[in-house]
């Protein structure tokens, strides 16, 4: 085979598993982007709140219905489908949405895990106090941590 041919076959080889890599990862990305959004700080107003719930709504919609439009279905199956999905995904040991417990109640469960993790072998004993510290510090991110959802 020519050299030339070799480069054509490895460039359509590489366009195909970029096509097949975008399709892939287009539907995951939204998906995980229906997850649960942060909640708003304590000086958003309960106007901006709910700008960003119509907005989020209007954006679940409008996916709901391209992809319908796509798979050749009805918008409200599609819409039931992934309310369906976002259910069964939902974490059990997850707080509802604004009911997100005290620190020290949150404090309390992330230890919980980390003792777990350390048992299981994931983490060792080091590693643990680090992530403890670390939190207790407001180093991580998200509730109790600067940078996250609770830290702005």
């Amino acid at each position: 085979m020519s050299r030339t041919t070799r480069k054509k076959h490895l460039l359509a080889g590489l366009a195909a598993a970029g096509v097949l890599g975008v399709g892939l990862a287009a539907p995951a990305v939204a998906f995980a982007a229906d997850g649960d959004t942060p909640t708003p700080g304590a000086s958003t107003s309960a106007a901006e709140d709910g700008d960003r719930q119509q907005q989020r709504a209007d954006r679940q919609a409008e996916f709901a219905e391209k992809l319908a439009q796509e798979l050749g279905v009805d918008a409200d199956k599609v819409t039931a489908a992934l309310e369906k999905l976002r259910e069964e995904h939902k974490p059990a040991d997850r707080p509802a949405r604004g009911d997100k417990g005290d620190a020290a109640d949150r404090q309390a469960a992330m230890k919980e895990r980390l003792a777990q993790a350390v048992e299981d072998g994931k983490l060792t004993q080091e590693q643990a106090d680090a992530v403890t510290a670390a939190a207790e510090a407001g180093v991580l991110p998200g509730p109790g941590g600067r940078g996250g959802p609770a830290g702005r």
